[in-house]
């Protein structure tokens, strides 16, 4: 057996259908192919973005036979794993924290695979070449760190065995417990949560909104081209009404999806009464999970955010059998709706050892009053 690691800068220069060969069917739909794609051909990565594509592809004798995306960095905007202070500390250290090396999906706080393997391989096995891999490629290029994010829990402990150091963040799933309705799922919420909730839900009706999911259908043609247009527009209101927004997808990303990724996205859009989308939320289902990510609007109306990105996506999870609606990073507004305190991983190897103790010693605390926080639910103190 002769491995070899490369560093590949496009991943147009990894084929696709071997590429797609080590995406099993439970992982996240944003490490496929056509997705990273998308995202590189739009400009979205690359360039001057901060966002340097060097994917990470193991070879056997010739055979890719493991893969991670991975991106050099040179600022920590859209990683969701929040490392400013990091820098700060390094700064003030004398050390030099960027570039730095992630494996990841650009924009994307949902859990899953980082390291794909193919089914002949261990996957412990395979982690732990990543792990030595991704330290020697921190030294050789004089990075100050390397940084694994939203790894699923299997995967963030292979890491941790590997010799890197785990974090924990918070985000609010929902779970689907064998509901068949709605209601079903209300019964287990508090009285004056599901009474919250009931009132919410009919505001768009009130509102003369109609609120559906796009087909793959719909997204054909001229017609799905001008809906790519619109879903784009619509993401832009919301980035740009926040100092922080960040127009991270620029607005051919949206038509290339419609294109090559439609069987899995979810576009919610709200419709007034004469037909004109006024807000979405650009999720995307795969297998058992639904990902709501990006969320916009024209129009100012009472609940309707709850509306399009919540319970829309609740009523859908239910109809399609799903078992979890991951709705994204933040918002402690989700719990009242149903939404629990679920446990995110992150796994991290810092070159400078004074550095790395400091982190470590904070990452211990942090570790403790995560667990200790989603053990409760989210209870308040």
């Amino acid at each position: 057996m002769t491995l070899e690691l490369r560093v590949v800068e496009r991943i147009s220069d990894v084929p696709e259908a071997e590429w797609n060969a080590l995406v099993r069917a439970d992982a996240s739909p944003f490490v496929e192919h056509a997705w990273l794609a998308c995202l590189e051909e739009a400009g979205c990565v690359g360039g001057r973005t901060g966002w340097l594509p060097r994917h990470l592809v193991l070879y056997d004798g010739g055979e890719i036979v493991a893969a991670a995306p991975a991106y050099l960095k040179m600022n920590s905007e859209g990683e969701f794993v929040f490392d400013w202070s990091w820098a700060d500390l390094a700064e003030r250290m004398g050390i030099a924290y960027y570039p730095k090396l992630i494996l990841a999906v650009p924009f994307t706080p949902a859990t899953g695979h980082r390291v794909l393997w193919h089914p002949s391989r261990d996957r412990g096995e395979t982690v732990a070449v990543f792990a030595q891999a991704v330290r020697t490629i921190t030294r050789e290029m004089e990075l100050s760190s390397a940084h694994v994010l939203f790894p699923e829990e299997a995967e963030a402990r292979l890491w941790e065995a590997a010799g890197l150091t785990i974090r924990n963040g918070v985000q609010y799933h929902w779970t689907n417990d064998g509901f068949a309705t709605f209601e079903d799922f209300l019964a287990t919420l508090p009285q004056k949560k599901r009474t919250q909730i009931r009132r919410e839900r009919k505001q768009p009706a009130i509102d003369g909104l109609t609120i559906t999911t796009l087909t793959p259908a719909d997204l054909t043609g001229p017609a799905g081209a001008e809906l790519a247009a619109t879903m784009h527009a619509l993401y832009v209101t919301t980035v740009d009404k926040y100092f922080y927004g960040r127009r991270y997808l620029k607005k051919p990303f949206f038509d290339l999806v419609r294109q090559r990724f439609a069987d899995r996205l979810a576009w919610t859009v709200a419709r007034d009464r004469e037909g004109k989308i006024v807000a979405s939320a650009f999720n995307v289902k795969k297998d058992k999970v639904l990902y709501g990510r990006y969320w916009g609007a024209t129009v100012d109306l009472p609940f309707l955010h709850f509306n399009v990105c919540y319970y829309h996506g609740i009523d859908e999870a239910i109809r399609d059998g799903l078992t979890t609606f991951n709705p994204g990073a933040g918002g402690e507004h989700k719990r009242v709706r149903g939404f629990a305190p679920t446990m995110t991983h992150s796994a991290h190897h810092v070159e400078d050892t004074r550095l790395r103790a400091v982190i470590d010693a904070f990452l211990e605390r942090e570790r403790r009053a995560i667990a200790a926080y989603v053990a409760s639910g989210g209870a308040e103190e």
